[in-house]
């Protein structure tokens, strides 16, 4: 989905916007260099690649013909994102023409050589069975985490559906909020909210992982460590156990938020703890480059305006809930269907009909996947009418008066009415006006005047 990519380059962006000290540190890590060789654009890629092992500077007219003529503005792309990132240094050769050259970063360099050459040693070795008894079945981390990640996002749209209670602290839940419900007594959904709960879990991780950093330093917590930990994390092994001892105190504070994400599974022994990663944290660093996968649908939409969802989760039935009538939740199957109201009540809330629309098409069945279209062309068109509809009114407050005493005072109320562009609606015939309630006052005093 296109969320994936600009939630990638906004995280990228970030490691972007660190100071060169800082993005040197995080160079040193064979790991990261490989994480942050994965986020590039294609061209990009192929750019570092081809120069790995080469040493020297690439003159800016010798890059260009790497590139048809058709490819200049990714070219141009690629080439500001190396830069950004310090991949790339830049310099401008002495002379007449004085034509820029570039070359890799060395400490970039070196450390990317040695991960693809050698493949590089983590910080840390899984713990042997002997030590943690059986461990969760891939099947039973996979099911804890999809738990785990759906409380969580239950707690963002309403806490009272959630059947867990995490333990994240009020100003840290503020932190993952922010900007996806509204800053008011009763917070709702925003647009951004609801754009956010149709992105790819990848997606939506990024964008929390991202507020998470951001909010790092008032935390007293270096971002770089933070980065450099979090992508580290996704080279791990999903489902092997891993020492918590090995972790310095801020990565072991790290690991009990991304427990509540789902992203791990924190267990203890006898002498040891140790902490397990799940799917969600091991493909971390994938998700930055990889934004082709799409989660297999389960929506069926008819053309009577019902929606059937095959699904258990309490999540998908609140997403419905946001513009249709939840009637029936059983075992596997929510139905529901899309009113005028409830459409009404998501407009009212930022949500758009293309919003709507576009969801109930991504998360098509498969079975109806394959239709052209997958959403009935009645329901989709209604939909829209429906918001063009509630676009045509808009509500004001205003005052009506109607008892003057003569027309004069009725037609030079009208006229200050529409000096102060405050006329709504008049009847001559039976000495009626409507007006902005911002000059009821203004209009008030005039006819009172009138009358003395």
């Amino acid at each position: 989905m296109p969320q994936v990519r600009i939630i990638a380059k906004n995280f990228m962006d970030m490691v972007a916007a660190l100071p060169a000290m800082k993005l040197d540190i995080l160079y040193e890590n064979p790991f990261i260099c490989e994480a942050i060789l994965r986020s590039l654009p294609p061209l990009a890629k192929k750019y570092v690649t081809q120069m790995l092992f080469s040493e020297g500077s690439i003159t800016a007219k010798l890059l260009e013909e790497w590139v048809l003529p058709d490819g200049s503005t990714k070219h141009r792309v690629s080439i500001d994102r190396l830069v950004q990132l310090r991949i790339f240094t830049e310099s401008v050769e002495s002379g007449r023409k004085k034509e820029k050259s570039y070359r890799l970063n060395p400490t970039f360099q070196a450390n990317l050589q040695k991960r693809i050459t050698t493949g590089g040693v983590l910080p840390r070795e899984p713990m042997p069975p002997s030590l943690t008894g059986r461990l969760p079945s891939l099947e039973e981390l996979e099911k804890y985490a999809l738990e785990q990640w759906e409380c969580f996002l239950l707690h963002l749209i309403n806490s009272g559906q959630a059947e867990k209670v995490t333990s994240f602290s009020p100003s840290m839940m503020r932190v993952f909020q922010r900007g996806l419900l509204s800053q008011s007594k009763d917070p709702k959904l925003t647009e951004s909210g609801f754009q956010f709960l149709l992105m790819e879990t990848n997606a939506q991780l990024w964008y929390i992982i991202r507020e998470y950093i951001s909010n790092s330093e008032e935390r007293g917590v270096d971002p770089v460590d933070l980065i450099s930990f979090l992508l580290e994390l996704s080279f791990h092994m999903t489902g092997k156990a891993y020492n918590l001892n090995t972790l310095t105190d801020v990565q072991r504070s790290t690991l009990s938020d991304l427990a509540d994400l789902g992203l791990v599974k924190l267990q203890k022994g006898r002498n040891d703890s140790w902490f397990i990663p799940t799917k969600l944290a091991t493909n971390l660093s994938v998700s930055l480059a990889d934004s082709s996968t799409r989660k297999q649908g389960s929506i069926v939409v008819e053309t009577n305006f019902r929606v059937y969802e095959y699904s258990a989760s309490k999540l998908h039935s609140e997403i419905l809930r946001l513009f249709s009538r939840v009637e029936y939740h059983l075992p596997n199957l929510i139905v529901a269907a899309i009113t005028k109201e409830n459409l009404y009540g998501a407009f009212e809330n930022g949500i758009t009909a293309d919003q709507i629309v576009s969801f109930l098409q991504q998360n098509a069945h498969p079975r109806v996947a394959q239709r052209t279209p997958s959403v009935p062309e009645n329901v989709t068109d209604q939909i829209r009418l429906w918001e063009t509809d509630l676009n045509r009114v808009e509500m004001s407050p205003a005052h009506l008066y109607d008892d003057f005493h003569s027309r004069e005072v009725f037609e030079a109320a009208c006229d200050l009415a529409r000096e102060w562009s405050g006329l709504l609606w008049e009847d001559s015939d039976k000495m009626r006006v409507v007006v902005k309630a911002e000059i009821h006052q203004n209009m008030r005093d005039f006819i009172r005047g009138q009358r003395q």
